[in-house]
């Protein structure tokens, strides 16, 4: 078997500054806020919403995370589960439409020992994958090279998100809206 280590981030994952602006939970806070754009909130619906990863492994690296403040996933309403699902959709939609990609790594990080910064709270990563997106860079050079600014992407999702016929926008700044 073959290993692949990247230990630079550690640095992240044992960080002492976790969201020290934020009081409380950053997935509860963040929503609440009218700063979607300086918080890199994209989309919201009634019970979820997707937040760009302010560390991403690819561009477009973005999370789907429900309102509810649980790190159980049993734990969710069936209201919140669909809400969910739904959003997801919509996120792999506009990704796809935004930056063209050839698949996607989505999953939860359920659990002290699955890895993640926060296990309070479930939340669904959403990676963009292109054919060739891993080279010798990260695997030889120990560097992960993001092509787009944080900035950048946030604007082409975000407008890819505003496309859908069922999309409203509250006003400048602010991340598109579902309502179903």
């Amino acid at each position: 078997m073959d290993e692949l280590f990247a230990p630079w981030r550690i640095e992240w994952v044992t960080r002492d500054d976790r969201n020290e602006d934020v009081d409380g939970c950053v997935f509860c806070t963040l929503p609440k806020e009218s700063a979607d754009r300086d918080n890199y909130v994209l989309a919201r619906s009634s019970r979820s919403f997707v937040l760009m990863n302010n560390y991403p492994y690819n561009p477009g690296h973005v999370m789907v995370i429900p309102r509810a403040h649980t790190g159980e996933y049993a734990a969710l309403d069936d209201e919140t589960l669909l809400d969910h699902a739904r959003l997801k959709q919509r996120t792999f939609e506009a990704l796809d439409d935004a930056l063209d990609v050839n698949g996607f790594n989505a999953g939860l990080n359920l659990g002290d020992a699955a890895g993640g910064s926060i296990g309070d709270h479930v939340h669904t990563h959403v990676v963009p994958r292109w054919n060739g997106d891993t080279n010798f860079m990260p695997v030889i050079g120990d560097t992960k090279v993001i092509v787009q600014a944080i900035e950048e992407t946030y604007d082409a999702l975000h407008d890819a998100f505003a496309d859908f016929d069922d999309a409203t926008i509250p006003e400048d700044g602010r991340a598109v809206e579902f309502d179903w």
